[in-house]
């Protein structure tokens, strides 16, 4: 299947495409692409001409298929013994009320929506009756802080904001509505106003009479959507219009607007599901992933139920009320599929086996990873210990802008290294450069780059190609560049080596240091921050910042808290830097660019690696900086 989906792309993909439903074929061409910048605009389609729509091949296909009494999500609350279902057939029947209510209050085809919800069974009815009506939905992650909402807002300009008064995460609630509506009122300032607040009453969490509330522009979601009809017609759209977007961390501080398309995302999320995971129609398949990450669209979402797969969607934290809680569900829904992150893995390793081995697991069949390179300690207790060294383990990689799976071990059809992402998925042609762009070959290390288009990729980043080439096609012209570093062994397997730019991974969440950067900064008693990726047992990368304060401003405790808060309140709690590292001074080139190298080995304590500083404008601040290592 692979030599054949390199060698003729065009036919392997139509037969596959000729799986869904279509109410118009495809012009002549499959595919076209630009990925060369030498050569005109990247321009990148796939069955362009083509008219369907992901919603209905999502349920309606599967219901007319037979499936409409199969369950489509096993929903699991914060709270152990809350839980709920829904059928094909009943999802299709919300879906559609939701569909029917954002069209009667004007929301057509092409309009953005933005969705700030938790993963409540709500948050996938809402992208689907999004994707219904042919809406562009933007999920931006409940755990975002209402300044990075509030750029989301102004960027996509969205015809009306869903969430839910609040979430209960362990036994916290946080306040959901009141993060929308400072972002609401911070985007309002900038001349973007949304019309309609639509908001789901989460009882568990908060009731309504404890809900701050805007008459004119708030709207319970229980008071209007159940009141609409069940049936919705569907808006067919070409294959090429816009599906969503979904804003990731860039090496700037602007995050990224990408923009993914229906037809080829569609085939490619539900190929890479039902490949790289066995999926068999009596599996009960588990992601925890939140929606508000490329994961949750792809693998909690659509990828599943393109295959009419029975989905866990889990609201609370892995951890609550204790560590076992994971197995617990695992046992539960009897989970045959379980797809997570090497953060969850390391936490869970580090609270020891008992909370794995209380649970009988045996329903397990397939194991897989996302987000980050698994370390081989993660990987084998993965291995041993939850999966009873039985369940293969599909290690995957792959990106936001791909959409779905890139390189990833199909179960059983090859020997695993613990680690590896090993081979690339049908039609994917990786390759490693080295800094001039060279192709090399056998046994190396270099740049990952991509060769030719797959379905999946994203076609832009909104409203601004032209960084969409620069950031993506400008390094290495020709090729798709990943920004990250790759070796290739003897045996061809590839194994990811991280990020090469100025992001950093932390927990499977891109964050770009110039974010954080400039969270620290606006600190008034911050004068320059410089911050880099650490290796963090359990995140497997840590934030740590190197904080210039202001003239005659004393180091102190409170400081120190004080900008943390400032990163969680305008980035969010998941971006707070691990340490602050007091710095009288930052070590500069002559032209004043700051040495990362040098604050890395610092940071790590390798600071016999430090190597030459005789370049920098002034030498001395290495040993200042090293001396507060400890402060």
């Amino acid at each position: 299947m692979y030599k054949r989906s390199v060698e003729d792309p065009a036919g392997f993909w139509a037969d596959i495409a000729s799986e869904f439903y279509w109410k118009e074929k495809w012009g002549q061409r499959v595919c076209s692409e630009n990925l060369d910048v030498r050569k005109g605009n990247v321009k990148i389609e796939w069955f362009k001409g083509g008219i369907t729509n992901i919603c209905y091949n999502c349920l309606d296909r599967n219901i007319e298929a037979g499936l409409g009494d199969k369950v489509a999500i096993y929903w699991e609350a914060n709270d152990p013994g809350v839980d709920g279902t829904l059928t094909y057939s009943q999802l299709l029947q919300q879906v559609c009320q939701l569909a029917n209510y954002l069209k009667d209050i004007g929301v057509k085809k092409g309009d953005a929506v933005i969705i700030y919800l938790p993963m409540l069974m709500e948050l996938p009815i809402a992208m689907l009756a999004c994707a219904r009506i042919g809406a562009v939905h933007s999920v931006v992650f409940a755990g975002f802080s209402s300044d990075s909402l509030a750029q989301r807002i102004m960027d996509c300009k969205p015809k009306v904001v869903i969430t839910s008064n609040a979430v209960k995460r362990g036994p916290k609630a946080i306040h959901l509505k009141d993060i929308v509506d400072a972002a609401l009122d911070e985007s309002a300032k900038s001349g973007i106003s949304v019309d309609v607040c639509l908001t789901y009453e989460n009882q568990s969490a908060m009731t309504r009479e404890n809900t701050k509330w805007q008459d004119g522009r708030d709207i319970w979601w229980q008071d209007v959507v159940p009141k609409y009809p069940t049936k919705c017609e569907v808006e067919w759209v070409d294959a090429e219009d816009p599906l969503f977007l979904l804003y990731t961390s860039g090496s700037t501080g602007k995050p990224k607007g990408v923009l993914h398309t229906t037809g080829g995302y569609m085939v490619h999320t539900a190929t890479t599901f039902k490949y790289a995971f066995d999926y068999k129609p009596s599996d009960v398949y588990w992601c925890t992933a939140d929606c508000g990450w490329i994961t949750g669209h792809s693998y909690v979402m659509y990828g599943p139920m393109l295959n009419g797969a029975s989905v866990v969607v889990f609201e609370g934290a892995p951890t609550y009320p204790d560590s076992g809680r994971s197995w617990d569900i695992v046992d539960k829904y009897k989970v045959t599929i379980f797809y997570t992150a090497p953060t969850l893995v390391r936490s869970l390793m580090r609270d020891g086996n008992e909370y794995v081995t209380r649970y009988s697991r045996k329903s397990l069949r397939v194991l897989g990873s996302v987000g980050e390179p698994i370390n081989p300690s993660a990987w084998r207790w993965f291995f041993n210990v939850v999966g009873d060294s039985r369940c293969p383990i599909s290690d995957t990689w792959w990106q936001t802008e791909t959409g779905g799976f890139m390189i990833t071990p199909l179960p059983g059809a090859w020997p695993q290294k613990p680690g590896s992402a090993t081979f690339p998925f049908f039609g994917v042609q990786p390759v490693i450069v080295d800094e001039k762009g060279v192709e090399i070959e056998g046994e190396c290390s270099g740049y990952l780059c991509i060769k030719s288009s797959w379905p999946g990729a994203f076609r832009t980043l909104y409203g601004d190609h032209e960084r969409y080439e620069t950031t993506y096609f400008k390094p290495f012209p020709g090729y798709y560049f990943t920004g990250d570093g790759c070796s290739r062994d003897k045996d061809g397997y590839h194994w990811l080596t991280g990020r090469v730019d100025d992001v950093i991974n932390v927990s499977g969440h891109r964050i770009g240091t110039a974010e954080v950067e400039s969270a620290l900064v606006s600190h008034s008693q911050c004068a320059e921050a410089a911050v880099v990726g650490v290796e963090h047992e359990v995140k497997g990368q840590g934030i740590y910042a190197f904080v210039t304060l202001v003239e005659g401003v004393p180091y102190s405790e409170e400081l120190r808290k004080s900008l943390v808060l400032a990163v969680r309140k305008q980035i969010g709690a998941f971006a707070a830097p691990d340490k602050i590292h007091w710095a009288p001074g930052l070590p500069k080139t002559r032209s004043g660019k700051i040495m990362r190298r040098i604050l890395r080995k610092i940071a790590s304590r390798q600071l016999d690696e430090l190597g030459d500083t005789s370049t920098l404008a002034d030498p001395g601040v290495v040993d200042q900086l090293i001396a507060l290592a400890d402060c």
